[in-house]
C-alpha cells in the first residue's frame, strides 16, 4: 500500500514539475513579448515563477529521492562485505531521517513565522514559499522509513544496498540496479 503511494506520488509529481515549468516558461516569455511588444506586463509573473520554481525544485528533490537520484559515491561501500553495506544503509537512512526532521522544524517554524506576512505582488502569504519544505521533508522521510521497513522485513534486495558499476560509454557515472539491466540490454543490442 505504501509503495503504491509512493508510486502515485512519483508520477503526480513529474506531472506536476512540467505544468509549473510550463507556467513558468508561459509567464516569463509572455512578459517579455507584452513589455517589448505592448508596453505593458503580466504583474504576477516574476513572483510567481520565483515560487513555482521553489516549489518545482521540492518536488524535484522528492523524485530525486524515490528514484535514488542524489549524489552518491561507492568508493567504501563497493568494497565492504554484505554486513557492511548493511550498517552503512542503515546509518545512511537514520541520518537521512534526522535531516528530514531538522529540515521540517526549520520550514514550519519558518511557515509559521511568516503566515501573516504576505508577497509584494500577489499578496498571498509568504508561508506557501517554506512550505515545500515541510511537504519534502514529510515525503522523504515516509520514502526512507519505507525503505527502512523493506530492509528489516528482508523485501530489500542485496543489491540494493549499492548502486555499483563502471560501464565503458558511462566511465563515471553510478548506475542503479535496473539501470543496470537496461544499460547491458542497450550494450548488447549495440
Amino acid at each position: 500500500m505504501i509503495q503504491k503511494l509512493i508510486d502515485f506520488i512519483h508520477r503526480a509529481f513529474n506531472v506536476l514539475m512540467v505544468l509549473c515549468l510550463g507556467l513558468m516558461v508561459l509567464m516569463v516569455f509572455g512578459n517579455v513579448v507584452l513589455r517589448y511588444g505592448f508596453n505593458s506586463g503580466i504583474t504576477v509573473s516574476e513572483e510567481l515563477s520565483r515560487w513555482l520554481f521553489v516549489w518545482m525544485t521540492f518536488l524535484g528533490a522528492v523524485v530525486g529521492v524515490i528514484q535514488h537520484a542524489h549524489l552518491g559515491t561507492d568508493a567504501l561501500i563497493s568494497r565492504l562485505p554484505l554486513r557492511g553495506r548493511q550498517l552503512c544503509f542503515l546509518v545512511s537512512h537514520l541520518l537521512m531521517l534526522g535531516v528530514c526532521w531538522l529540515m521540517f522544524d526549520g520550514a514550519r517554524q519558518q511557515t509559521l513565522i511568516n503566515l501573516q506576512s504576505t508577497s509584494a505582488v500577489m499578496e498571498t502569504s509568504m508561508a506557501w514559499l517554506y512550505a515545500p519544505g515541510m511537504v519534502f521533508a514529510v515525503l522523504a522521510a515516509l520514502i526512507l522509513a519505507h525503505e527502512l521497513w523493506k530492509f528489516f522485513t528482508g523485501q530489500l534486495p542485496d543489491s540494493a544496498l549499492i548502486h555499483v558499476t563502471e560501464s565503458d560509454d558511462m566511465p563515471h557515472a553510478v548506475i542503479s540496479g535496473d539501470d543496470k539491466a537496461r544499460h547491458q540490454q542497450h550494450r548488447e543490442q549495440a
